[in-house]
């Protein structure tokens, strides 16, 4: 719910998982995160970071973010241990059109591709009300949401059915468990970016951010 587009508050505490926790199970989909993201300053001023990759496994094999092109062999890799290739994928979501989520999209050329409020089939672009704020559904459980306010153009991949319960696959909608304010500073528009975060803690009972370990949000 939301006043004045501003978001009514709530009470919740958010819980991080452990390294060892990084595979949820579900019916008929689970979600792995098969690289946890990071985001270190430098002494330099400069900053090191990469995204997380998550994959959704179930009627159909979801891959959300790539990491960046130096994560190619790992992918690869990855894929290969959980008996895939890159034309097992049978989607694709880039959250947003940063280069350390998006590197590896060219490995995926027969899955369809969504990034951001684009999703295309080939060079085939499919409508869709993303960007007016409407979700577009892949199934009745999992659907692409759109969570604007890092970009103009981020999106969410919501997973329901887990034994976790809901599961949002966040991109940079949140750094991570513990953010606090350093989202705001990366924000094109933290108004709107607010807004987006409560309804993910609203509706969401993990959520996994774009450069950290998953958390669990627990409502009172």
């Amino acid at each position: 719910m939301e006043t004045g587009g501003k978001p009514v508050p709530f009470e919740f505490k958010t819980v991080p998982f452990s390294e060892s926790q990084l595979d949820i199970s579900g019916q008929p989909y689970s979600v792995s995160v098969v690289k946890v993201g990071y985001c270190l300053p430098q002494p330099d001023g400069t900053f090191r970071a990469d995204g997380t990759i998550s994959l959704i496994t179930g009627p159909r094999t979801i891959l959300v973010d790539t990491g960046g092109p130096w994560d190619r062999d790992f992918l690869l890799t990855t894929l290969k241990e959980r008996g895939l290739g890159p034309g097992d994928v049978n989607l694709v979501v880039g959250t947003h059109g940063h280069s350390d989520h998006i590197g590896n999209l060219g490995l995926f050329p027969t899955a369809m591709i969504v990034v951001g409020c684009d999703i295309s089939e080939g060079d085939r672009y499919l409508p869709n009300q993303l960007a007016e704020g409407q979700a577009y559904r892949i199934d009745e459980h999992v659907s692409i949401v759109p969570s604007p306010g890092h970009t103009g153009q981020d999106v969410s991949v919501q997973v329901r059915g887990t034994s976790l319960g809901t599961v949002l696959v966040a991109g940079d909608l949140f750094e991570c468990c513990s953010d606090e304010e350093s989202w705001r500073a990366l924000s094109v528009s933290p108004a709107v970016h607010e807004v987006s975060r409560q309804e993910a803690l609203r509706t969401a009972d993990v959520i996994i951010p774009g450069h950290g370990l998953p958390f669990r949000v627990f409502r009172n």
